[in-house]
């Protein structure tokens, strides 16, 4: 088998659904069905059996499951010592990183480290803070950035923390914020409830949203064309000119804020290129 088809097996296993395994191993559905049927002639062996649910999988489907989660823990080692076998600085890199930061931070992060590394490549993957906490802790990535800890991370480092704001290109009278045209977005659920907690703190009526788009960067484009306003984390704004911000504080007059982490395992930090790059975003200012 190859290395691809066990990890079909371990995603499929995971995802319990033809199609999300597809979509999470960006291939083509009737591509993935070909390699299982392959994997099952190879071992002559019905591997999952289809239902209305799902799959299911076969007791000799489970035992290359758990093989396929082993093999590919192994594969992981073996190119991690080989890494550490050469003195350059170089190989790939795999990092997690959430929507937000891939889209403010990552790519000026990864230039000034390619800058000084340039025979390092990387490979990324974007997703919300809680899946990439995820990859980071099963070592599926050798360094994940969070906008949330979730903790569980002995080896973690802040990179910055910024404050919750209200962002809008006219004038905003807090008191009148209820009746004018919100933007929304998708994001983590532990912002949007710190969001939520601060509304209901200050506001007996609820917002009125006037737009519920995919992600901030959408949002941020909406508020700088007048569209409304919306609340978000400062740094989205700081490329936008005549953006007016009001920081939203508690009921003590604190600064709501939002904390960037990375987050790492130790033992990826003992491969030579994840150890160098932790130590270059370490005292990188941000």
């Amino acid at each position: 088998m190859e290395d691809r088809d066990w990890l079909i097996v371990r995603t499929l296993h995971q995802q319990k659904n033809i199609t999300k395994t597809a979509q999470a191993l960006f291939i083509s559905q009737p591509a993935m069905t070909a390699r299982l049927r392959h994997i099952e002639t190879e071992f002559g062996v019905k591997i999952v059996q289809r239902t209305t649910k799902g799959v299911q999988f076969t007791p000799e489907g489970d035992f290359l499951a758990k093989s396929a989660a082993k093999i590919l823990a192994e594969m992981r080692d073996i190119k991690n010592e080989v890494m550490n076998l050469s003195s350059a600085v170089a190989g790939t890199l795999t990092i997690g990183a959430s929507n937000y930061l891939t889209t403010y931070t990552l790519p000026y992060l990864l230039r000034l480290f390619k800058q000084q590394h340039p025979n390092v490549e990387f490979k990324v993957t974007t997703t919300w803070s809680k899946d990439v906490f995820s990859l980071a802790y099963n070592q599926n990535v050798h360094v994940g950035f969070v906008s949330i800890d979730y903790g569980g991370f002995n080896e973690k480092h802040l990179l910055y923390e910024e404050p919750i704001c209200i962002a809008s290109v006219n004038q905003v009278n807090l008191e009148e914020l209820p009746f004018l045209p919100r933007i929304d977005y998708q994001t983590d659920h532990l912002l949007k409830a710190q969001i939520d907690k601060w509304w209901r703190e200050n506001f007996s009526h609820p917002p009125s949203v006037s737009m519920q788009v995919d992600k901030v960067a959408t949002c941020k484009e909406m508020v700088r064309f007048g569209l409304g306003y919306a609340i978000m984390p400062s740094r989205i704004c700081d490329d936008v000119q005549g953006i007016q911000k009001i920081n939203l504080t508690d009921k003590t007059g604190n600064e709501l804020t939002r904390k960037t982490w990375m987050i790492y395992n130790q033992e990826s930090a003992a491969i030579n290129l994840v150890r160098i790059f932790v130590d270059f975003v370490k005292n990188l200012t941000l």
